[in-house]
């Protein structure tokens, strides 16, 4: 495959994968805690506090979208949404061990935070290197 075609793929794949978070973030921010399947009437308070971590989640997201178009330029940006999505999807995963497992579509969050998005940004450095953007990572040497 070529550079550029693997940049479209990774552009594609990106895309797709964020669908998902997208209709969540969203629906938090409209909805509250009502979009999975709470009673109508939350507390106050978590009903305010989740929809708040639903506009940074958009805006993570939105942070995300940001980086398609010339995306083996954004290493930066994608190493620090990255390091927020591993950092909430360890919380997340907190809440799994401690509380128990959530439902399906927290669990495909999980998949995404802990799994997709640490593979994105490594496909990301390949595709910057196969691309030649200076300053993009390089493997580490073997030392033997």
């Amino acid at each position: 495959m070529t550079p550029r075609a693997e940049k479209r793929l990774l552009q594609i794949v990106l895309s797709l994968v964020l669908i998902l978070p997208f209709t969540a973030a969203i629906a938090g921010v409209s909805r509250g805690p009502g979009f999975l399947g709470h009673p109508p009437v939350v507390p106050t308070d978590l009903d305010s506090h989740f929809r708040y971590v639903s506009g940074i989640f958009l805006a993570m997201l939105i942070g995300y979208v940001s980086c398609i178009p010339a995306i083996e330029t954004k290493a930066a940006r994608l190493r620090l949404l990255g390091f927020l999505t591993v950092a909430g999807g360890l919380a997340r995963l907190v809440s799994l061990l401690s509380v128990g497992a959530p439902s399906i579509g927290h669990q495909i969050g999980l998949v995404i935070e802990l799994g997709i998005a640490p593979a994105a940004l490594l496909w990301q450095a390949r595709v910057a290197r196969r691309l030649g953007v200076e300053g993009a990572p390089r493997p580490a040497a073997n030392q033997s």
